[in-house]
């Protein structure tokens, strides 16, 4: 079959590969996408979209029962509709599918439904799908394959073992869950089914569950979960894992644990097995990333990388951005990307919003720093909306007053965060943060208040009067 030609081919339609079909259909280059499945990739379809959409429900439902505390009489009884939710997760998902494809065709990008498979470093075969049997040569090739879940191999394999796919896919509510992993998925789904009644026991062999965040945040976190009713279990890994048809059991140290199902939470792994690589002469490393430089070039020239299956942080806004980058290099304009400041957001209950180093991470680089912190509990919004768990805290070198880190815990962490990213950028230090008005009476006067605590000025704490 003649090749169909193209200015760039881009390997996967999610959140990575659909910005960059179109931000490349923008410059006028002709775009062809291949997507072996569903437009959207993980992050709409079984990922970050689905489980955002039953938080949601599950939001309503928190603020349902506390009605009356507000002032608000709901009689009848109050109980979440796994069904009605599913459905709505579902048609949200549909949605925000349709506009992606709507997008890509008023870019003039052409789709094409396979697994594209590389004959030679300027051409890819379509396998399976709609489109297989299509090759298509282009100039360009952007890799955008992605990520799944990582299940190792003494893991039983059983209709009661899950990942996050088939859990964000079961067809009623389970009594118990036993998830194996303490990340962000691990905790993001204990506190998603506790609030549904669900008995939630979480087993993380590290020290502490999100070990990758500020230690005072993910205590934070923990404390909430627990009183929430998640049992969290950490320093002893899960063992002697097993599965029936009724259920799954495991052993921490001494306790014997149950569930009707498992989650296995633990990591990511490459997706890249039909990609054929080798072909093309793209190195990857021996868990199968792709590394790339800072401008999202592989090591064979015109072929790129970028999001997870670089290997480096599973984001879905890094994925977009490093899209864009590839996109403007391959164009001529010279970008360069960093993974220094990408912000963390962890859909948890309260939630989690992160910039930058966390105070261990100062610590082990030697950095001298000082820390701003401020309760949500005084703040007046907080009070209102009766949210008053958690805190902002602002790190700065001491030396220069340069914000080094943010770190949110509590009601909107995860939008309010979205201030420090283009302050950190423009490199802010934190009387220039405090200086900014925050309007009031507001969520965001946290980070202001945060600010002026760094210097011992805050108005809204107690503080000794200088002398």
């Amino acid at each position: 079959m003649k090749a169909q030609e193209f200015d760039l081919c881009v390997i996967g339609a999610g959140p990575g590969g659909y910005v960059a079909a179109i931000r490349a259909g923008q410059h006028g280059l002709k775009v062809a996408l291949v997507e072996k499945k569903y437009l959207g990739g993980t992050c709409l379809n079984i990922g970050c979209i689905p489980t955002k959409t039953l938080i949601a429900g599950v939001d309503v439902l928190k603020s349902a029962r506390r009605a009356a505390e507000f002032g608000v009489d709901i009689s009848g009884s109050i109980k979440p509709d796994w069904n009605k939710m599913m459905t709505r997760k579902n048609a949200v998902v549909e949605k925000l599918r349709g506009g992606i494809g709507s997008l890509l065709k008023s870019a003039g990008v052409t789709v094409f439904n396979g697994t594209a498979g590389f004959i030679d470093r300027r051409t890819v075969a379509v396998n399976g799908g709609a489109d297989n049997g299509t090759v298509i040569a282009a100039k360009n090739f952007i890799i955008a394959s992605g990520s799944e879940a990582l299940v190792p191999g003494f893991i039983p394999r059983s209709s009661r073992v899950l990942t996050s796919t088939e859990l964000l896919a079961v067809d009623k509510v389970p009594r118990s869950l036993l998830i194996l992993g303490g990340g962000v998925i691990g905790c993001e789904f204990a506190c998603l089914f506790a609030a549904l009644g669900t008995q939630v026991t979480i087993v993380e062999m590290l020290p502490s569950i999100m070990p990758n965040i500020d230690r005072e945040v993910s205590r934070t976190v923990a404390r909430e979960m627990e009183k929430a009713g998640v049992k969290i279990m950490t320093g002893t890994p899960l063992s002697d894992i097993k599965a029936t048809a009724k259920g799954v059991s495991g052993k921490v140290g001494a306790d014997q644990l149950s569930a009707d199902y498992l989650l296995v939470s633990i990591g990511r792994k490459a997706v890249n097995a039909e990609l054929n690589l080798g072909a093309a002469g793209v190195k990857s490393d021996e868990r199968g990333w792709v590394p790339v430089d800072s401008r999202c070039r592989t090591n064979v020239p015109g072929i790129y990388a970028i999001g997870d299956i670089g290997g480096k942080i599973w984001l879905a806004h890094l994925a977009s951005a490093m899209g864009l980058c590839a996109v403007e290099n391959i164009c001529g304009n010279r970008q360069d990307f960093s993974y220094d400041l990408i912000p963390g957001c962890i859909f948890t209950s309260p939630e989690v919003g992160s910039l930058g180093l966390a105070e261990e991470q100062c610590q082990e680089r030697g950095i001298d720093y000082t820390v701003g912190k401020f309760p949500f509990a005084a703040l007046g919004k907080a009070m209102a909306i009766d949210e008053t768990v958690g805190f902002v805290k602002i790190i700065a070198d001491k030396a220069t007053d340069q914000v080094l880190g943010v770190h949110i815990v509590g009601p909107h962490a995860t939008d309010l965060i979205a201030e420090a990213v283009p302050a950190m950028n423009l490199e802010i230090t934190a009387r220039e943060l405090g200086r900014a008005i925050h309007a009031h009476p507001t969520l965001g006067e946290a980070m202001m208040e945060a600010a002026h605590a760094v210097h011992g000025e805050c108005c809204h704490l107690p503080t000794r009067r200088k002398r």
